[in-house]
């Protein structure tokens, strides 16, 4: 009995480890489709007998497809942004979809993997969260397709993903400000864990370089994305002894956050400092002033990764392992040439 149970468990993944061909592909013969050769057919076809291969019923073959949408937090207008994008090809394509947050917590983590046994998910979207490899790695037993949006620590994750130019958005955002006449310009950066983080705060290093400008350490300081971060990270640097005329904050958040800090201390922007987020959320072209900003196509990321995932789901290639969508630079009323250039 206990050895029947255990070859009821083999999954798609072993079979097409042991026929050396794609998961995919063994999708496809399990599917009943004929755009397998027949030699590669009968190998899979063995296999899955040999194994004891647990086909899906027609029930459960009929059955509306489900995916999860799992973020580290929801309380974010950026992740609004995404499932928007997500719901958008959902439900043209009939599909539901059940968003979950595991606030980088082991616990919650589990929790959500156990309720997605019992629900019978068809795929994952996995926004900007850190996934336990042993998770991964059960998701990978299950046959549960998996996509990734904005990866987090982990480039080498065996899964498609789904991101935008962070370098070239960091640098853009930068090389405005520089363009303004600024050279002192201060960085509030994203969680470090994060590569997107990373990638605008190598953006931002890039064209200072490229103009010149010796990179300050003390003109960076850290941050989360959220408001508040932005808030504190701006009072630090406006505490320097040559504060900087211009800020670049990692995330539209830190710069609404940013654009307080200094309110309270009675300075205008752009007047008597410049001011850059990263996104372009909706609110923010309705702040006083309107931001300068890069936008991210944030949406667009939600509907790539959800098309992605439901190829995988279907037992099809994805389109590329790695899609970047491009950022692109929108000036508003929160930046000025530095006081003194014309």
């Amino acid at each position: 009995m206990a050895r029947e149970s255990i070859k009821n468990k083999v999954t798609i993944t072993e079979i097409a480890r042991q026929a050396g061909v794609s998961v995919p592909t063994v999708s496809r013969v399990v599917n009943g489709r004929s755009d397998v050769s027949p030699e590669t057919r009968s190998r899979i076809e063995d296999l899955l007998r040999r194994h004891g291969y647990q086909r899906k019923s027609a029930a459960q073959r009929d059955r509306a497809v489900l995916i999860d949408l799992v973020f580290n937090d929801l309380d974010s207008p950026w992740a609004v942004e995404i499932i928007r994008g997500v719901e958008e090809v959902a439900h043209a394509s009939g599909v539901g979809t059940v968003v979950s947050a595991i606030h980088n917590a082991s616990g919650s983590a589990r929790q959500w993997m156990t309720n997605l046994r019992t629900r019978a998910s068809d795929g994952v979207i996995l926004v900007t969260s850190v996934l336990e490899p042993r998770l991964h790695e059960e998701l990978r037993r299950l046959g549960v397709p998996l996509v990734v949006v904005d990866p987090s620590g982990s480039p080498s994750l065996d899964a498609p993903t789904v991101g935008a130019t962070n370098w070239a958005g960091g640098m853009a955002a930068t090389e405005h400000l520089l363009g303004l006449g600024h050279r002192r310009i201060g960085f509030i950066a994203g969680p470090q864990r994060l590569l997107c983080s990373r990638a605008r705060l190598d953006g931002y290093r890039a064209a200072l370089e490229g103009a010149d400008v010796a990179v300050d350490d003390a003109l960076i300081v850290p941050g989360d994305f959220y408001h508040a971060a932005g808030f504190d990270g701006c009072n630090v640097l406006l505490d320097l002894d040559e504060p900087p005329t211009a800020l670049f904050a990692a995330s539209d958040q830190m710069a609404l956050g940013a654009i307080e800090a200094l309110r309270r201390r009675g300075l205008r922007v752009p007047e008597d400092m410049s001011v850059v987020g990263f996104d372009d959320l909706p609110e923010v072209r309705w702040s006083a002033p309107p931001l300068t900003t890069v936008r991210q196509p944030l949406a667009d990321m939600g509907k790539l990764a959800t098309r992605t995932v439901l190829r995988l789901a279907a037992g099809e290639e994805p389109a590329s392992p790695r899609v970047e969508l491009a950022t692109e630079l929108v000036v508003r009323a929160s930046t000025a040439a530095l006081a003194g250039r014309s």
